[in-house]
Formats: C-alpha cells, structure tokens, sequence
C-alpha cells in the first residue's frame, strides 16, 4: 500500500482568486469631477464677465444718447439765440424806422408852425378846450367843469376874431344853456355825506338795537330814573318809587296786539352794522360811476334794515333815517345833452383853413 501510494499523483494546489483593483475607478471619478467643478467655475466666470461687459456697453450707450441729446439741445440753444438776436435785430430796425418817422414828422410840424398865425394857434386852442369838455362830460359825468371849458373856449373864439367861427359860437350858446339847465350833481358832497353816515352807523351801540324795546329790558337810563334819582323827594315819594321800581321788574306788560321782534344776539348785532356798512359803501359805488338804480337800491336797502333792527327813538338812528331819506331823493345820474357838435364844427374850420393855406387865415 505505502508503495502504491507513493506513486499516485502529487496533489495540485489550489489557485486563489485575485481581488479586482477599483482604485482607478475612484481616481477617475474624483477627476471627473474635479473637472466639472472647474468648468462650471470658468462658464460663471465667463458668465459675470459677459454681464460686466453688457452693463459697460449699456453705460456707454446711455453716455452715447446723453451725450448727442446734450449736443442736440446745445444746437437748438444756439439756433434760438440767434433767432432771438434776428428778432431783438428786427425789432431794432422799425423801432429806428419808428422814430426816424417821427423826427419827419416833428421837423414838419415845427416847420408849419412857424407859418401859422395867431388865429390858428387861438382854434387850436379852443378845440382842445372842446376836447377837454367833452372828455369831463362823458367820462367823468363832471357837469361844471364841462360847463367851464365850453365857456373858455366862446371866450378864445370871441378873442380870435374869425368869421368864419360863428356856426361854432353858435353851437356853443346852445350846448352852454343846455348844460346850465341840468341840476349839477355834488358828487364829492354826497360821498362825503355817506362816509360820515358810516360813521355814525360805527358809533351805535347795543343800546340803539330793536331789542331795548323787548320785554323785561331794562336800560341805564331807566336804573339812573329809578327811586334814587332825582333831588331829595319826601319819604312816601321815595317809597312808591322804589315800590314801582321793584314791580317794574318783577311784573311785565305786555300787548299782545303787536308783534314782537326778536332779541338781537352780540354777534347778529355786529351782523347788522356790518351790513349797513356794506349797503351804503354800494350807494357810495353806485354815486361814483352815476347808476341811479344800483344808487336807489343800496339806499332803500339801508333804510329798510335801520327800520327792522334798530330803535326809531335813539336820537343817532332817527338821524341816519333823516339823512337816508334826505339821500334818497339825490338823482346821481341826470340825463346829459350832446356837446360833440361844437367840436365837429371847429375841426371842420381848421379843416378848411389848412386847406386854403397856412398863411390865407385872418390875423
């Protein structure tokens, strides 16, 4: 047995299996990676760089626009100076054209003046006098100093010594009569009259209200009157003074077959001066521009609220109402005549005379 055991075949050894190697797998990977990280770094990079590239060439086309619109306003600047030099240029030529004219002008009338003659200079004269009349008379509604430039001027008429200004005296006599037969108005009188009216409406006091007349109002003067007024009375005087002094205020009478007017507050009381100011400053309007109605309106107004809110027995309201009354009757617009037929006459004689010649007219 032993020796057939030595001849059997040596046993063969097992080979063991080698383990695979995965180190390079990691390698790569971590490569791989570290690779993405650094393309992704570099495309943001790029990325900011393309952003900051974009906004320098956003800033530089904004710079690009304001710096053609600043060009473009500078231009127009400059194109309305020199068209407001052409205009302001302009504008000096006819001024110089204007007064160029007028120099003409002047020379030539300085050169006709020195062939007028005294009758000339007299017309003209009195046409300016007829010019003032009629301006006195229309705008101003001034009677008598219409009146005094139409007699001013018969009187440089009459010194001129003209004939053929007769048409023109005539004229004048009707239109001097015609002015002579309207009531002047006193403009200045009335106006002064309604300033001192409120003055005095400034001066009435709580007193001169309707409401002393309400029951169980008693005045100053009334307390002065009451039982210790009066000199020495006898006691049974006294007495029945002060008796009806106590039953005065303790019993009010009161008749019921009249209307009872309303107590007047502080506030309603300056309410009502303050219009009555207002209603104769409108009167004092309406005798400045001449309207009658606006004049009548104002007055009756005022009259109407001294009535209603003050007391007819004070003595400065009884006057107001007199003074109104009195006012009321004033026309401060008469009916004026036409004194421009006097003026159309003489132009038409200097008319005539300047045609005959400068020298052709009476002396």
């Amino acid at each position: 047995m032993t020796e057939t055991t030595k001849q059997l075949p040596a046993p063969i050894a097992k080979e063991q299996p080698t383990r695979q190697k995965v180190w390079p797998v990691w390698v790569i990977a971590i490569i791989a990676l570290i690779s993405v990280a650094a393309l992704a770094v570099w495309n943001w990079q790029q990325w900011n760089g393309h952003q900051a590239t974009m906004q320098t060439l956003n800033s530089l086309q904004q710079d690009t626009a304001q710096l053609e619109s600043l060009y473009g306003d500078r231009g127009s600047q400059q194109g309305q100076r020199l068209q407001s030099l052409e205009d302001k240029l302009t504008s000096q030529r006819e001024l110089i054209a204007t007064q160029q004219r007028q120099i003409d002008h002047n020379a030539r009338e300085l050169l006709e003046a020195g062939n007028r003659t005294r009758t000339d200079w007299l017309l003209a004269e009195a046409e300016y006098l007829l010019r003032i009349a009629n301006q006195r008379l229309l705008i101003e509604k001034d009677i008598r100093g219409a009146l005094s430039a139409l007699e001013s001027a018969d009187e440089v008429l009459t010194e001129s010594d003209d004939i053929g200004v007769y048409p023109v005296r005539q004229q004048l006599a009707r239109e001097v009569l015609a002015l002579k037969g309207i009531t002047s108005v006193d403009r200045t009188g009335l106006y002064l009259t309604l300033e001192a009216a409120i003055d005095s409406v400034h001066q009435l006091t709580d007193q001169a209200l309707i409401n002393e007349q309400a029951p169980g109002f008693v005045t100053g003067s009334q307390a002065e009157d009451g039982p210790e007024a009066g000199g020495e009375p006898g006691i049974l005087i006294r007495a029945w003074q002060k008796f009806k002094f106590t039953l005065m205020q303790v019993v009010v009478v009161r008749r019921l077959d009249e209307s009872v007017k309303p107590l007047l507050s502080p506030d309603q009381s300056a309410y009502a001066r303050l219009n009555l100011q207002l209603m104769l400053e409108e009167a004092e309007m309406a005798v400045l521009r001449g309207n009658q109605p606006l004049y009548e309106r104002a007055l009756t107004k005022a009259q109407a609220a001294v009535d209603d809110w003050y007391d007819a027995s004070n003595p400065q309201v009884s006057a107001l109402g007199s003074t109104l009354a009195e006012l009321s009757t004033r026309n401060v617009a008469p009916e004026l005549p036409d004194i421009s037929k006097s003026l159309d006459l003489l132009k038409e004689r200097l008319a005539g005379r300047l045609n005959k010649g400068n020298g052709g007219g009476d002396s």
